[in-house]
């Protein structure tokens, strides 16, 4: 489901900018953003660059991009 939101002018600027560099649309910018905001607030003591990580390798592992990983190897 969809909804229309009003958004200021200056944070669909930054968006463009962003979503660009990344190959991703201004609609999908926002909303990484707004992940990547709720994931850190709902995890304040995690760096980051952890929480990043995170949400990549959640978005690998549903692409089946996984591989084996052995310990002490």
């Amino acid at each position: 489901m969809s909804t229309a939101l009003k958004l200021s002018d200056d944070l669909v600027e930054m968006a463009k900018t962003h979503a660009a560099a990344e190959h991703r649309s201004v609609p999908k910018q926002i909303e990484y953003w707004a992940r990547l905001g709720k994931a850190v607030d709902d995890n304040p003591g995690l760096p980051l660059q952890f929480i990043k990580d995170t949400l990549l390798a959640v978005q690998e592992a549903k692409a089946g991009q996984l591989t084996t990983y052995t310990f002490g190897v």
